[in-house]
């Protein structure tokens, strides 16, 4: 279930570096990576990666779409200096550092907006204002997939969860919300054909897609 809603400790280089870690061992987490995977266009011109981390579904959606171009965001220092390490020499990825409490800055328009554990560290207010966020950062026709960490409905269930990843505690920066809560937000601001695509416990990977603008009908355009 949640932990504290004022803590927030992604910026130690400790707390990042214990992620990384583990983060390999987390059960299943192929399987939502590899189902995040089937739903990339196949030919994406500009894709946003929302708290890349140290690369690890950059890697993946950049061998699966090798002629894309890429943004990637995250505030940790520590995952940034891994980001740079591994992608300066990339003149397909850039690299912005970002803080998610904050509003996206305007970095274009892109095919696809992806996303793996990140967006669970920042409060709900914070995490719906997000996703209208990447709304209007999307192209028409353009997708959104958010592989996440949701809470349970019960705290026998989130219990069991920790158990069978092998945790002791719930990392204190989580800000966990149900995957119910997050699909209606996405409809209601206007995403079609919202999801959940693959989900084993408290991981689930959901999203949608901007509709295209009305045929004759220009985005922005009068009606």
């Amino acid at each position: 279930m949640t932990a504290s809603q004022d803590v927030n400790l992604w910026s130690t280089a400790e707390h990042a570096l214990d992620y990384l870690r583990r983060a390999d061992s987390i059960p299943h987490r192929v399987e939502g990576e590899a189902t995040l995977l089937e739903l990339i266009p196949e030919k994406p011109g500009l894709i946003l990666d929302l708290g890349s981390g140290a690369g690890r579904l950059l890697s993946l959606v950049k061998a699966a779409r090798p002629h894309a171009k890429f943004v990637a965001l995250d505030f940790s220092a520590t995952m940034l200096d891994e980001l740079h390490r591994l992608f300066d020499a990339d003149a397909a990825i850039q690299i912005v550092a970002h803080d998610f409490d904050q509003p996206m800055p305007d970095l274009g328009r892109f095919d696809a907006v992806i996303s793996s554990f990140a967006i669970h560290h920042v409060h709900h207010e914070r995490k719906r204002a997000l996703y209208a966020e990447v709304f209007g950062a999307l192209n028409p026709g353009g997708l959104f997939a958010n592989l996440e960490h949701v809470d349970s409905p019960t705290q026998s269930l989130h219990g069991a969860f920790l158990k069978a990843i092998g945790w002791e505690d719930e990392d204190p920066s989580n800000k966990l919300l149900n995957l119910e809560t997050q699909m209606r937000w996405l409809r209601e601001i206007g995403f079609k054909d919202v999801d959940c695509h693959w989900k084993w416990r408290e991981l689930a990977l959901f999203g949608g897609v901007k509709p295209a603008p009305p045929r004759g009908k220009l985005p922005g355009g009068p009606a």
